[in-house]
């Protein structure tokens, strides 16, 4: 046996269990807030893949997002990390945005978790877009 006990997973009903209890602890943004955050100073952190982000468009870079994918995003912005980005603060407010606002829920929780400043942007990028706010290299389904 090991001297380390494990503790019990969380375990939630279904993936849309897991998103709610997230959700539960952020309070999301819409995307024209998110746009005048990002201009006010806020980071907002597009977490998509580069295939996503070629196909469906960016964030305009006059609004200066930063491009953290999702499988390193806990590394780059943990103060502690050696792995983090000079931008990794606890004051930081920090913006995550998706394609369509479900990943960066459960990203911004775990950012959170690690007690940072941060939400996630209803309806990501699909909503950015929509909304008409600035973007550049938009896709094919654009």
């Amino acid at each position: 046996m090991s001297a380390v006990q494990e503790r019990p997973a969380v375990r939630h009903d279904g993936v849309d269990a897991l998103l709610a209890d997230a959700r539960s602890r952020l309070l999301r943004i819409d995307v024209e807030t998110a746009y005048r955050e990002a201009l006010d100073g806020a980071l907002l952190v597009d977490i998509r893949p580069a295939a996503q982000r070629a196909a469906e468009g960016e964030v305009h870079p006059a609004v200066e997002p930063m491009v953290v994918e999702r499988n390193v995003l806990e590394w780059r912005f943990d103060p502690r990390s050696e792995a983090r980005v000079p931008e990794a603060s606890y004051d930081a407010r920090i913006l995550v945005l998706c394609q369509e606002g479900y990943t960066s829920s459960l990203a911004a929780d775990a950012l959170r978790s690690l007690g940072l400043d941060a939400t996630d942007v209803v309806g990501g990028f699909k909503a950015w877009r929509e909304a008409h706010l600035p973007v550049a290299c938009r896709g094919a389904s654009a």
